[in-house]
């Protein structure tokens, strides 16, 4: 079974929920990044999600886009960044799925990815401009490993959207929970609960709620209508910001699973 869908079977099976963290491959460097991924890890993380450093992204704020400089100058590439899960496979269970764009995929082969991907020990892939009308090469690539792509669906997308955006995916769906690119701050709980639930009602994969996140208020309220939340910029910035990022990085993963775990159940 892959890894993820065991975690979220396993999560459910103790009522708790996902927290999936975030963090840019390469960033500050290769030797660094590792310690940080291995730390979150180790530090109540469920499920890690590399950032593949991509010099023009859409979806990633400030605080991604400068990790994700910070790691090419450093000479992080893709291939660097499989390398980097499988070197952090080595070490955990916790499933990796890798986020990028669809350009350095394609560019490098979606064959070797797929196959170099599964040697890596990775779980998912999340490429965050490739519209399922157009992974079709890509799922194919994928199909023989088990390797599952996971989609994501905006705080508009429609019904009729949902049920493509789910045909094919597994994993998870990564519901955003704000319009905008990623960043913390300024999510509106109610707004996001009526949507969580809508979308939850009708989605057959679990929910995680993204995009904003990075308190422990913020894991307690959005856990209770959610299946996982997925901290990024927040996390990111505890890098950029050096000294005993280890440490940091441990002490905030400590208040967003206090958060996570303290949520409320929701009410059928």
């Amino acid at each position: 079974m892959n890894r993820i869908d065991q975690t979220f079977r396993d999560l459910a099976a103790q009522n708790r929920k996902a927290l999936i963290a975030f963090l840019t491959a390469g960033d500050p460097d290769y030797a660094a990044s590792l310690d940080i991924l291995k730390t979150a890890a180790a530090s109540g993380a469920d499920v890690l999600e590399l950032g593949v450093p991509f010099s023009d992204p859409t979806a990633d704020g400030p605080t991604i886009q400068e990790a994700s400089q910070r790691a090419l100058r450093a000479g992080m590439s893709f291939s660097k960044s499989l390398q980097l899960a499988a070197d952090l496979r080595r070490s955990t269970e916790t499933p990796i799925v890798l986020f990028s764009y669809y350009n350095p995929i394609f560019k490098y082969g979606l064959e070797r990815t797929a196959r170099e991907a599964a040697e890596a020990g990775v779980d998912g892939f999340l490429v965050v401009d490739l519209p399922p009308e157009e992974a079709g090469p890509f799922a194919d690539a994928l199909a023989p490993t088990g390797i599952h792509i996971i989609r994501l669906a905006a705080p508009t997308t429609t019904d009729d959207r949902l049920r493509i955006l789910t045909d094919g995916a597994g994993g998870f769906l990564y519901l955003i929970s704000r319009m905008g690119v990623t960043g913390t701050g300024g999510l509106d709980y109610d707004e996001i609960r009526v949507r969580a639930e809508h979308v939850k009602a009708r989605c057959p994969l679990p929910v995680c709620l993204g995009f904003g996140v990075s308190t422990g208020e913020d894991t307690r309220a959005l856990g209770a209508f959610s299946d996982g939340v997925i901290v990024g910029s927040a996390l990111v910035k505890i890098v950029a910001q050096g000294g005993d990022v280890c440490s940091n990085l441990k002490a905030r993963l400590a208040e967003l699973r206090e958060g996570l775990d303290a949520a409320a159940p929701v009410q059928a």
